[in-house]
């Protein structure tokens, strides 16, 4: 009996952090002052977070720019653009940027937004692989009433993207609502199952939209 639980906690000091506690993947916020100078992003920083898995040692960034100008546009109209960005590297001997996320609007004259939904950026790793599943969840909207805003959540496992879109909902009277339609992309639909259940339960956790 010994043996065998000096053998377990001797496999279990092998394992990486990152594997440890079913699965999970330990995750360090960093400050803007500790994100190494090569890292680029747009805007304001949202989040910067540090993890180690299969792969290595990961880096993250989020970014917005927040309602503004890009001359890099072009205006038909008197209108106004909004940007947001997250991008991830692997860093060694040398930063690798392995994938970014970019979406924007562009030139509209009403109400705009494209902004990281508050505590949804997360790692996990639910299939037990060792690599792990960065979610990013976010909505974007030109609009000038109260309908339902474009809503999206982008998942990489390594180089795979998966990808949910649709709209979030609101309230349009004391019972009635609109949106809250989604729709997976293939690789959602053809990866595991875990991966799914997840995504839905955080679109659903997120899905009403409260207006500021």
């Amino acid at each position: 009996m010994k043996k065998l639980v000096a053998l377990i906690f001797g496999l279990a000091t092998l394992l990486p952090l990152a594997n440890v506690a079913q699965g999970t993947i330990k995750v360090t916020d960093l400050d803007k002052s500790k994100i190494p100078a090569g890292i680029k992003y747009l805007g304001k920083l949202k989040n910067a977070i540090r993890w180690t898995d299969k792969l290595g040692d990961n880096i993250l960034v989020t970014s917005e720019t927040g309602i503004h100008n890009n001359p890099k546009f072009k205006h038909e109209n008197d209108g106004s653009d909004v940007e947001l960005y997250a991008g991830h590297y692997l860093v060694g001997d040398s930063l690798q940027l392995t994938w970014k996320v970019y979406d924007f609007i562009s030139d509209c004259m009403v109400d705009l937004e494209a902004s990281f939904i508050k505590n949804t950026l997360q790692v996990t790793d639910l299939n037990n692989d060792g690599v792990g599943e960065v979610w990013l969840m976010y909505k974007t909207v030109c609009h000038g009433d109260v309908s339902p805003l474009t809503m999206k959540i982008i998942m990489y496992e390594g180089a795979q993207k998966f990808a949910m879109r649709g709209h979030n909902k609101v309230r349009v009277s004391a019972t009635k609502f609109n949106g809250g339609d989604y729709k997976f992309d293939e690789a959602f639909n053809a990866g595991p199952k875990a991966f799914r259940d997840f995504a839905l339960q955080l679109w659903n956790k997120n899905i009403m939209q409260v207006w500021e």
